[in-house]
């Protein structure tokens, strides 16, 4: 997301087109950019003949349709979906009328309610994995094997997808290739996505291939510069409250200065996920339950 910090690394792609990236892997990537999903969904395709899915992707018949086309003459046996947005699972549904194969996935679409304003590319709320999964599960394929890894934060139900003989990690919207995440409460919970960086931290992955923007090739460094990252937005909203700015909008327009207007909702959603999680840690207090519109003030000790 834009209003992060500016990772906007290039990469090749060509829209509409099946190509190999690694040893094993290939991606495609859908016609949908934005300033929440950079160049656009990465769907990859793990294998050769037998052959898994990730994240097919955003609702768009041409995506789809590239997709089988370009995998003509294998077999798709399953479809591994990291998370409930719209521009990750709704083509699991069209993919899976095509084809026949599975969906993986943590659970349906879970916090607020459907119809809530959308702070990115919202929730599929139409999803419902045909097998459930969670942390530490394995999905053995004909030339693969997965481990899920569940990473909330960005959403209660996101999964990273590892292959460990390889040290790839399939990171989904946890970690970007771009950009940082968003956090968007009631489903976003900045103590969870903290609590899941540091969980990768303690993992041997070498190389993320994330759904937007390239690879990420240390992925070590990486994570701890996002922890840095949020670390340093959580002292800047706390030095607006020592100041007397004490409300969501207010503390917006100190901290992302020069945003575009477009993007103020998801920074206000980001910084009200921050101060969840102070008051939370008792280091905040709100008048009233921490809602976008609550006064916030530092705790009185």
């Amino acid at each position: 997301m834009a209003i992060e910090i500016p990772f906007r690394r290039e990469f090749s792609f060509e829209y509409g087109r099946l190509e190999p990236v690694a040893p094993m892997i290939r991606r495609i990537v859908a016609r949908n950019p934005s300033p929440f999903t950079f160049r656009g969904t990465g769907t990859y395709v793990v294998g050769h003949g037998e052959v898994a899915v990730i994240d097919p992707g955003p609702d768009l018949a041409e995506h789809v349709e590239a997709l089988v086309a370009g995998l003509a003459g294998e077999q798709v046996t399953h479809i591994l979906i990291t998370h409930t947005h719209r521009d990750h699972s709704p083509a699991a549904r069209a993919l899976q009328a095509a084809t026949g194969a599975p969906t993986y996935g943590f659970g349906p679409h879970a916090g607020g309610k459907r119809g809530d304003p959308a702070v990115e590319e919202g929730g599929d709320w139409d999803f419902v994995p045909n097998r459930t999964i969670g942390d530490g599960d394995r999905i053995a394929g004909k030339s693969w094997v997965f481990e899920a890894v569940h990473t909330p934060g960005h959403t209660s139900n996101h999964l990273c997808f590892a292959l460990p003989d390889s040290g790839i990690l399939f990171s989904g919207d946890h970690v970007m290739g771009w950009s940082t995440s968003v956090i968007a409460p009631p489903d976003g919970d900045m103590a969870a996505y903290m609590a899941s960086l540091d969980k990768l931290l303690g993992r041997a992955d070498m190389v993320y291939w994330p759904t937007h923007g390239p690879a990420i090739t240390e992925p070590q460094d990486y994570v701890r510069t996002f922890i840095a990252h949020r670390r340093e937005r959580e002292a800047g909203i706390l030095a607006c409250l020592r100041a007397g700015v004490g409300r969501i909008e207010e503390i917006v327009e100190r901290l992302y200065s020069g945003l575009q207007p477009g993007l103020h909702r998801a920074a206000g959603r980001s910084v009200h996920a921050h101060l969840i999680d102070l008051v939370a840690r008792g280091i905040v207090e709100s008048d009233g339950p921490p809602a976008l519109d609550t006064h916030y003030h530092i705790a009185r000790n």
